[in-house]
């Protein structure tokens, strides 16, 4: 008689509008669990084919149920709004090192570690260069799983992810800022900035889940090019609205907050090759005029 293997369980840590499209994808062919600190998402999670799990990464104590529970781990989770650290990382990680660890931990990152690299082509081999806190708080996360894939066992894979869109994902279309009126810089002022589409974002976690070599950093982006401006124009002309004005970067610091300022501070272009020849991911929407629409 053959004994057929159980499928994996796969536990995913913040399941957003990303952890759901991954749950979409899935369609119910694993066992999933999710954790969640708002009980008012258990319906949804359910419905979308997952378990619910209450537990608050800033309460440690909350979070004893995880030790041993899950063979993949997929963590979407923000790290904390201030600080230099990630103890939001620590807590969960404590918690799957009391007992088996998971095979596999996809990590979703961002590409804000790197800081301002003057609009250069790169690939996942340039240092890490954080300009802010928000970039120093994910470079610490980074370093904590890595740590803990090389004394656990487990097969750590980090996604660096630039500015994710999709028509149906919440604040994730720049329809809603050019409705608004919102600047961008004039263009010889202006930044090179990375997208992906959230499907594609969610094929990529699932990609590295599986096929993610240990301990690799992978830029999980499309392969546009595109100043930020150039994208809002896209936008503009495909959605049929008028482009966004421009200004320069002095106007900019007397109308703009200084976290909307640190995006406009960080320029840089990143090589994909790694999604593609290591993953294995063939983008469905390689550009944004692939995308915006869909």
């Amino acid at each position: 008689m053959t004994l057929r293997r159980k499928p994996p369980r796969l536990l995913i840590v913040g399941c957003g509008d990303v952890g759901m499209r991954v749950l979409r994808l899935l369609g119910g062919r694993l066992p999933v669990f999710a954790l969640s600190s708002s009980p008012a998402r258990f319906a949804a999670l359910r419905a979308a084919g997952a378990t619910p799990l209450w537990g608050d990464l800033d309460r440690p104590e909350t979070l004893a149920r995880l030790a041993g529970l899950a063979d993949l781990v997929l963590h979407l989770a923000p790290p904390p709004g201030q600080g230099a650290e990630d103890a939001r990382m620590l807590n969960l990680l404590r918690a799957l090192a009391r007992d088996r660890a998971p095979r596999a931990i996809a990590y979703a990152s961002t590409t804000g570690v790197y800081g301002d690299a003057g609009g250069a082509r790169f690939d996942e081999t340039r240092p890490v260069a954080p300009a802010t806190d928000r970039g120093r708080r994910r470079v610490d996360a980074e370093a904590r799983l890595r740590w803990f894939g090389a004394n656990f066992g487990s097969r750590i894979s980090i996604l660096r992810v630039p500015g994710i869109y999709a028509a149906d994902r919440a604040g994730g279309h720049p329809r809603e800022r050019l409705q608004r009126g919102t600047p961008v810089l004039v263009r010889d002022e202006d930044v090179y900035t990375n997208h992906i589409h959230a499907d594609d974002l969610a094929r990529a976690c699932l990609a590295a889940l599986w096929r993610g070599l240990p301990q690799r950093v992978v830029h999980a982006n499309d392969d546009s090019e595109l100043l930020m401006g150039d994208y809002f124009d896209l936008a503009a002309k495909l959605c049929g609205l008028a482009p966004a004005p421009r200004i320069t970067r002095a106007e900019a610091a007397e109308r703009m907050s200084p976290l909307q300022l640190s995006f406009w501070s960080e320029s840089r272009r990143l090589d994909n090759g790694r999604l593609k020849k290591e993953l294995r991911l063939r983008l469905r929407y390689p550009q944004p005029a692939d995308g915006l629409l869909a």
